[in-house]
């Protein structure tokens, strides 16, 4: 597994329904793309649940690099960077996958929560920590999933995970989630990936 995120921070001001406008005239487009397990059209809003900014910042878990590496130098990442400018992609290789216990509910709401890894600590212990924090998140009340991923160029993990309310039991940036393509959710593999 594979996770990757871009964000477009746009101004104070901007219209956030262009945004709203785009996903629902294109999301659909990733609903059945190969390698894919999610991709979460992700926005956050100046004001709106404690936003400091207009964003938006879909998450995607790959299951494929094949898949990935079409999406981004393929069509659908063209256009996004056609319209907006071309942004950072970060990825993190995959460390858990937890389907929630609100795993058939609609997903509404989505937290991301990065974190360095110190110098000096035992890195095992820190992977075992992101696998048991994916695991806590994926049994909290309205949780859909979880998911633990670490990027090694930065020494960064970053945690992820979907709800079904806007009171997730997780700390992070909080998005609302617009649409959910998710054509291999059920392919991401499950628990501890090493």
């Amino acid at each position: 597994m594979h996770a990757m995120q871009y964000e477009l921070t746009l101004p104070a001001d901007y219209d956030m329904g262009v945004v709203r406008a785009r996903v629902a005239r294109v999301g659909h487009l990733l609903d059945d793309w190969d390698g894919l397990g999610i991709k979460a059209y992700l926005v956050r809003e100046r004001g709106a649940h404690g936003s400091p900014v207009n964003q938006y910042a879909p998450f995607y878990l790959w299951n494929t690099v094949e898949g990935m590496n079409a999406f981004l130098w393929g069509g659908p990442f063209q256009g996004l960077s056609d319209d907006f400018g071309r942004p950072v992609v970060r990825q993190w290789t995959g460390l858990a996958h937890q389907e929630g216990v609100a795993t058939g509910a609609p997903a509404r709401f989505a937290v991301r929560r990065r974190r360095p890894v110190p110098d000096g600590v035992v890195l095992s212990e820190v992977a075992r920590e992101a696998v048991a924090e994916a695991g806590r998140l994926a049994r909290e009340d309205g949780a859909v999933l979880a998911a633990a991923a670490v990027d090694t160029s930065r020494w960064e993990t970053v945690h992820f995970s979907l709800w079904e309310h806007d009171t997730p039991k997780a700390d992070g940036d909080l998005f609302q989630v617009l649409h959910l393509s998710a054509p291999g959710r059920g392919a991401l593999p499950g628990g501890r990936q090493e």
